[in-house]
């Protein structure tokens, strides 16, 4: 789902923006940083990108179908309208 590497990445620069005074313990608060967006994405109901296209096809050829079915309805409506 979500590259661990980029988790580092935000992990090392949110550690980068702790005070001077505070980045003896920066691995530590990497860590815990790291820690922190994991537990906080895997909350989110999230899907990867093959499935968000996968979904995407099926409801593009759902949506090509019902614009079918709509013109079916139209046209069997218009010749019962003509008959009646």
């Amino acid at each position: 789902m979500i590259d661990l590497n980029h988790l580092d990445d935000l992990a090392r620069r949110l550690s980068d923006l702790v005070p001077p005074g505070l980045r003896e313990s920066r691995e530590e608060l990497q860590a815990t940083f790291k820690t922190a967006l994991q537990a906080g994405l895997a909350k989110l109901d999230l899907v990867t990108r093959e499935e968000f296209e996968v979904q995407r096809a099926v409801l593009l050829k759902t949506r090509e179908k019902l614009d079918a079915l709509e013109a079916t309805v139209r046209e069997l409506e218009g010749r019962d309208s003509a008959q009646g």
